[in-house]
């Protein structure tokens, strides 16, 4: 905002105002929302495509959460993957290797469950899929066309994870893989008719939250490897070197959300703030004027909202300097899609 403000003497002409509009970042990267309280609503957001990282917190014991003293969030990017272990891709938490029960939730999202309460997994089963962060346990395929790669038609893969994590990746599977888009159902992974087996996973991310799964692959060692993360049976040949294969689970390491450092709280309304400040500066500078009679171009009112809207993104969505730069690391990676 411009203000000249013009006068003579002890005499107020007029005030003649450009009013440039501070506008929000627009930003539509689909979150997921966790809250884990009922008692203040204490919430973070799992980021697609975030960075993670910082201090981890605790789940409040103020609403009697199932899960309440837990630890979760501070898991990094980097470290979102594991192997084909379940209970594997934990940056922090598994000192047990024989159960996942009791565990923290490093990066937000709640583990996978198997049949035959494997590992203790039925702490995390269907009976609390209404708080289960991103929803209920689903499963959505992974087909793609030979117009993009050299597939055969049974050459197929799963995503499995909670509902919300599979629509978010859908966007990024179907943008930089060619996936063929379809919408995730239920998945019942406790289930014995169960399309997908714990034996079909053939890559584990999120602290075992999130699985990559395929009927052709069979790992004998799925239930007897518990103790040593590196024994599996090794890929088929033709899905080791598989660029499809290869391209999803990129996907999935690189986009699938996973919880940030905790929000800052700041007002609701940052450029009607930006315009009050504005406005209260000028009025001083009519003050200024009346009394003094000089004539005055108030340039500087400008210059001091467009630095208070700085600060104010700055504080709300970080240093864009940084963010510029995480940015460009990643498109060298994959590049990134952008959402209307």
């Amino acid at each position: 905002m411009i203000a000249f403000i013009w006068g003579m003497g002890s005499t107020l002409l007029w005030v003649s105002t450009i009013s440039l509009p501070i506008r929000q970042a627009k930003f539509n990267k689909p979150k997921v929302r966790m809250t884990t309280s009922f008692a203040n609503f204490d919430a973070r957001i799992m980021d697609h495509w975030g960075g993670g990282g910082g201090k981890p917190d605790t789940i409040s014991k103020d609403s009697k959460h199932p899960f309440e003293g837990r630890n979760f969030g501070g898991g990094k990017r980097e470290e979102i993957r594991g192997t084909r272990v379940f209970g594997s891709g934990y940056p922090y938490g598994a000192d047990n290797r024989s159960t996942i029960a009791g565990r923290p939730f490093p990066f937000g999202a709640w583990p996978l469950y198997w049949d035959q309460n494997f590992m203790g997994g039925d702490e995390y089963g269907p009976k609390y899929d209404a708080i289960r962060p991103g929803g209920f346990i689903a499963s959505v395929p992974l087909r793609t066309t030979t117009k993009h790669f050299n597939v055969t038609d049974d050459e197929v893969y799963y995503a499995i994870g909670d509902r919300e994590s599979l629509l978010l990746l859908m966007v990024s599977f179907v943008t930089w893989c060619h996936v063929t888009p379809v919408w995730p159902s239920r998945f019942d992974p406790s289930s014995p008719n169960a399309t997908i087996k714990l034996e079909n996973v053939i890559q584990y991310f999120r602290a075992s939250s999130l699985a990559l799964a395929s009927p052709a692959y069979n790992n004998t060692f799925a239930r007897a490897s518990i103790s040593d993360a590196n024994v599996s049976t090794p890929l088929p040949e033709f899905m080791e070197y598989s660029p499809f294969r290869r391209c999803v689970d990129d996907v999935a390491e690189k986009a699938s959300a996973i919880v940030g450092e905790p929000l800052i709280h700041s007002s609701a309304h940052p450029s009607r703030d930006g315009i009050l400040i504005g406005s209260f500066l000028i009025l001083a500078g009519v003050g200024l004027l009346i009394g003094g009679g000089f004539l005055l171009v108030a340039c500087e009112v400008g210059e001091t909202v467009f630095h208070y809207r700085f600060q104010l993104q700055k504080r709300l969505y970080g240093d864009p300097c940084i963010r510029s730069k995480v940015a460009a690391e990643r498109r060298t990676e994959i590049r990134y899609e952008d959402y209307p």
